[in-house]
């Protein structure tokens, strides 16, 4: 007797696994190599600590660009250093100047950048507008902080010398350079900086004796030597000592040079502005946020 077997058709496949989840645009190779590459060097350094220390190198470096027909004097506070981790150049230039208030706030970056995005001031820790870092400054800092608008020369040019010159920090929105020096971009590198400090050139004679003190290895240059002594007059060139978020250097910019940069702040990147990411930017641009603009920390007035 003969048996038939039916035989059944094999069981189809298993399904796919489904598609990964997308990912979030990818940087653009330059970006993620500048930032790979400040970080980098960042991470084999320290920091050079003192009020005077780093800016004493940095003119030693440089004594033949200072004029020797001129009295110089150096004032400077220390605030210490911060590696920014993205697009938070103005959030580290304000965890920076707040370790200046007095009292000091306890607070941490992470903080920062939280109250930051949910005021609605920021979407990825850029900050596009004074007016917002100042509000934000307050907020974070515990501190009353001023917004200066119309330029920074002029009349704004002498409140920040003085501002400097009273040891409280100065937020500065301006066109960053490779070197992260001031250039003049039209807002396609804005970035935030912190001065601390001021170099200041005087006419002969300006500098009274008995306030200052010559320093030891630069002939030509001087210290305060009482903290509360007025802003000398009879200015003739103005440096001041500023840090970023790309570097835990102190750097040396004229004023000038920063007033330039800091004015003609006009448009975002249009790279950036086209990647598909989203930005808080208020109304009227870069140029309404930014423009003309800085703000002043004092750091011993609370807010109420």
């Amino acid at each position: 007797m003969s048996m038939k077997c039916s035989l059944s058709p094999p069981p189809p496949p298993p399904p796919a696994p489904p598609p990964p989840p997308a990912l979030g645009p990818a940087l653009p190779p330059s970006s993620a190599q500048k930032k790979k590459l400040y970080q980098t060097i960042a991470s084999s350094r320290s920091p050079v600590e003192g009020d005077h220390t780093e800016a004493l190198l940095l003119l030693r470096h440089r004594d033949s660009s200072f004029r020797k027909d001129l009295q110089w004097i150096l004032m400077n506070t220390y605030v210490p250093s911060l590696i920014q981790d993205g697009p938070q150049c103005g959030l580290v230039a304000l965890w920076m100047a707040a370790q200046l208030c007095q009292p000091q706030p306890s607070i941490d970056m992470d903080a920062v950048v939280q109250t930051a995005l949910s005021r609605g001031y920021t979407a990825q820790g850029e900050m596009f507008s004074a007016n917002n870092m100042a509000l934000l400054a307050e907020e974070v800092c515990s501190c009353k902080a001023e917004l200066l608008s119309g330029g920074l020369g002029g009349k704004n040019a002498a409140t920040i010398i003085t501002h400097l010159w009273g040891r409280q920090p100065v937020l500065i929105p301006y066109d960053e350079d490779y070197n992260h020096e001031p250039c003049q971009r039209s807002g396609h590198r804005a970035h935030w900086a912190v001065a601390s400090g001021v170099l200041l050139g005087l006419d002969q004679g300006s500098l009274s004796t008995e306030c200052t003190e010559p320093d030891d290895t630069l002939p030509w240059l001087y210290l305060p030597g009482d903290v509360g002594s007025p802003c000398p007059s009879g200015l003739r060139e103005v440096h001041i000592l500023a840090k970023q978020g790309k570097s835990l250097r102190y750097q040396l910019w004229s004023l000038d040079s920063v007033a330039q940069s800091n004015e003609q702040l006009r448009k975002m990147d249009p790279q950036r502005a086209s990647d598909g990411t989203q930005y808080v930017v208020p109304q009227g641009g870069v140029e309404a946020g930014l423009a003309g603009q800085a703000v002043l920390l004092h750091t011993r007035t609370q807010t109420q």
